[in-house]
């Protein structure tokens, strides 16, 4: 079946998803109250809009997986997490030392969960499975509350060093259904194509498309879930690669859960604010549909650095999408300052 042919784009779902763009209002900004707890096991924030949880042990890095609530509807992420950390990796094979590397830092490809593209890991660990625990913080401002977090990577391929810091910001305000979040990468070696892949926005979890109606991808199309029921590969369908593709207007990769009665809500979207940022997407079926997204993926030497800025959160109609990411369009990173207790998008 061709792309065409699988770009289901109906009127009446075309008109449920798109209606408001021109009538969207923004909502108003206004010093609320937020509410953070925290434990040993994570930090809570619960805002009048949202509820999301930051895990401390675990499966660590970004927003925990089932914690986020659209207070408005109910509604709440279906997948593992959202802006989830994992590894660096180039392009290339790691064939020739495979043998001199641990399991957690080989890379398989020619199959069904990572495609045909060669690639390889050049720090690692994967910072959700293995990092075990993180450290994060918590900034209160009047009007937001911003929780920080770091990691060292302690793994590398022969012939490279470990170093590379990766840090990551969330910044939730009071008066949003959703939450900005910055992925940067302070790294200490060379290579022609360094990218971090996350999970943007995050991973969905079904059974032959049941839990969600719709996937949005804005520089594809509108896909229904019964295309998600069997599994395919990466790069088989649905896939962005920069170069490849043309470079499009906005970076946005939303879908659609459905209620207990089957009914649709909002939209859970997960928009790059810097469509060049990216190097790589994808968006298939392995049991879940995988939302795997790479950013970076450019020559980097010890001492540069790189990031992008998202936003991560709930939306009645493609219009307030569009709104919101026109809003902040090509920010690339997040500046908190801890002392002032503010915070800004930087490019």
């Amino acid at each position: 079946m061709g792309l065409a042919s699988r770009a289901w784009i109906g009127w009446a779902a075309l008109a449920a998803t798109w209606w408001g763009i021109a009538g969207y209002i923004a909502e108003a900004s206004k010093p609320t109250e937020i509410q953070v707890t925290e434990d040993d096991q994570a930090i809570r924030v619960v805002t009048p809009h949202l509820e999301l949880a930051v895990k401390k042990e675990g499966y660590v890095s970004g927003i925990a997986g089932g914690s986020f609530v659209d207070r408005a509807t109910g509604r709440r992420d279906l997948g593992f997490g959202l802006d989830i950390a994992d590894f660096l990796l180039e392009p290339g094979s790691d064939a020739d030392y495979r043998d001199q590397l641990s399991p957690e830092m080989r890379y398989d490809f020619d199959n069904p969960y990572h495609g045909s593209r060669a690639k390889r890991l050049v720090e690692g660990p994967q910072i959700c499975t293995q990092a075990k625990r993180l450290s994060p913080k918590v900034v209160r401002g009047e009007d937001f509350v911003a929780i920080g977090a770091s990691f060292t990577y302690h793994l590398a391929a022969p012939g490279r060093r470990t170093g590379s810091r990766w840090t990551q910001w969330i910044v939730v305000p009071a008066d949003r259904r959703y939450a900005f979040t910055m992925d940067r990468i302070d790294c200490v070696n060379e290579s022609p194509a360094l990218a971090l892949r996350i999970d943007m926005p995050g991973h969905i979890r079904h059974q032959e498309g049941d839990a969600f109606d719709l996937v949005y991808l804005s520089y594809r199309g509108f896909f229904p879930s019964a295309l998600f029921r069997e599994d395919f590969p990466p790069d088989a369908n649905y896939d962005y690669v920069r170069g490849r593709d043309p470079l499009p207007d906005r970076f946005i990769r939303a879908y659609r859960p459905l209620d207990a009665s089957g009914r649709p809500g909002p939209w859970l979207a997960g928009m790059t604010l810097d469509p060049a940022a990216v190097s790589e997407a994808w968006c298939h079926q392995r049991g879940y549909v995988c939302m795997i997204e790479e950013i970076g993926g450019q020559a980097v030497a010890p001492g540069d650095s790189f990031s992008a800025a998202f936003i991560v959160g709930w939306f009645d109609n493609v219009g307030q999408m569009l709104q919101a990411y026109d809003t902040y369009r090509g920010a690339r990173a997040i500046e908190v300052n801890e002392a002032a207790r503010t915070w800004r998008l930087l490019p």
